[in-house]
């Protein structure tokens, strides 16, 4: 009896370590900076484990818009989501809004410009079972984050771009929209 319960735990084991590496996968971010957020789930290789916000390009305000390291006293990573209207709003510069107004540059196609709820390039959808983000006019293309790290500062920065939601790994697609 003692060995069919040593088998067993060997079979259970065996099959957990063939489940679990995908679990294992995905890890956290440390999220530090306070108030409306919208960060990937995981921390994708962020060196500092501050995770990757949507941010503005460069020092202060800028109407380019990318992924950044989450930092911890970072006004620029505040942005929140507003489900009825699926604009994506700077929290830090008051009325200015997330847009994908520039389809043909593969670096920087989404901008931080003046509000306008009749801007369809402005409005965004989020789903919270799948955590994508993406344009509320075409639910096949996702918000998601170049696989090359660059430096920024003391702290790191990717391309913040659209790609079809099919081709992304889970990890570079789900957004985690924090209020």
């Amino acid at each position: 009896m003692r060995q069919n319960t040593s088998v067993y735990t060997a079979v259970i084991t065996a099959a957990l370590s063939i489940a679990m590496p995908q679990t294992l996968l995905a890890e956290a971010p440390t999220i530090q900076p306070d108030g409306p957020l919208i960060h990937l789930a995981d921390n994708l290789d962020e060196e500092a484990m501050l995770g990757w916000c949507i941010d503005t390009e460069g020092h202060g305000e800028s109407d380019k818009l990318h992924a950044h390291s989450c930092k911890p006293t970072g006004e620029d990573v505040l942005f929140s989501y507003e489900p009825g209207t699926g604009m994506i709003e700077s929290a830090t510069y008051a009325g200015q809004c997330m847009v994908y107004n520039a389809p043909d540059d593969a670096e920087n196609p989404f901008g931080l410009i003046d509000c306008d709820e009749g801007d369809e390039a402005q409005k965004f959808a989020y789903d919270e079972t799948s955590m994508e983000l993406h344009l509320a006019s075409d639910a096949a293309q996702c918000v998601t984050v170049a696989p090359t790290i660059d430096d920024a500062g003391p702290f790191q920065s990717r391309d913040l771009i659209l790609a079809a939601c099919d081709d992304l790994d889970p990890s570079f697609k789900q957004w985690v929209v924090r209020d």
